[in-house]
């Protein structure tokens, strides 16, 4: 394939992909920093290794090459345990998106902080899978094909990560109405 198709091929295949690369980067490393060195060095490799590409589809193939590129940034620059840490303080805000009018905003705003901050204390192997699934839309096979796990182990994470993040969720809105009762 000729240097200039193959670019065209790669640019069409998988630019598109960027934002979701970029999202489940953030969800992985918790830095934005981290996120974009991750996703620029997994655009890097995809490059290098986009004749290994089979077909058409190259949405589960980047965002695995994204996830791998995380977990080694992770290996390389940060002490154990640090993708299990959140500083609301620092990357609530960035999570949350403005809805139409003040009051919704209000509303969502609250309902995107509970959630972000029970998905984000959830254990990476759990948020994984729910960031994919939810908030990509990655089928089941392509989450076992991003995460290198069987679809059985892919139905079992999301739904134990489903019944973490509801208990979360709930446990968080006990402390809410707890402290506002004070």
């Amino acid at each position: 394939m000729a240097a200039n198709d193959r670019c065209r091929r790669f640019e069409r295949l998988v630019l598109p992909h960027l934002d979701a690369a970029h999202n489940l980067a953030c969800w992985l490393t918790r830095d934005e920093d981290d996120a974009r060195d991750a996703v620029q060095e997994a655009f890097l490799r995809a490059y290098k290794f986009f004749d290994s590409l089979r077909g058409d589809d190259a949405r589960a193939w980047f965002l695995a090459i994204v996830r791998n590129a995380c977990f080694t940034l992770h290996g390389r620059n940060r002490p154990p345990g640090i993708m299990e840490v959140l500083d609301e303080e620092l990357h609530g805000e960035e999570l949350i998106a403005p809805g139409p009018t003040p009051e919704a905003a209000a509303m969502e705003s609250v309902d995107r902080e509970l959630v972000n901050a029970a998905l984000a204390g959830l254990p990476v192997e759990f948020r994984e899978a729910l960031v994919l699934r939810e908030l990509e839309g990655l089928s089941y096979r392509e989450i076992a094909l991003v995460a290198n796990i069987p679809i059985g182990t892919v139905m079992s994470r999301l739904a134990r990560g489903r019944r973490l993040l509801q208990e979360a969720i709930l446990k968080r809105l006990g402390k809410e109405k707890t402290n506002a009762m004070r």
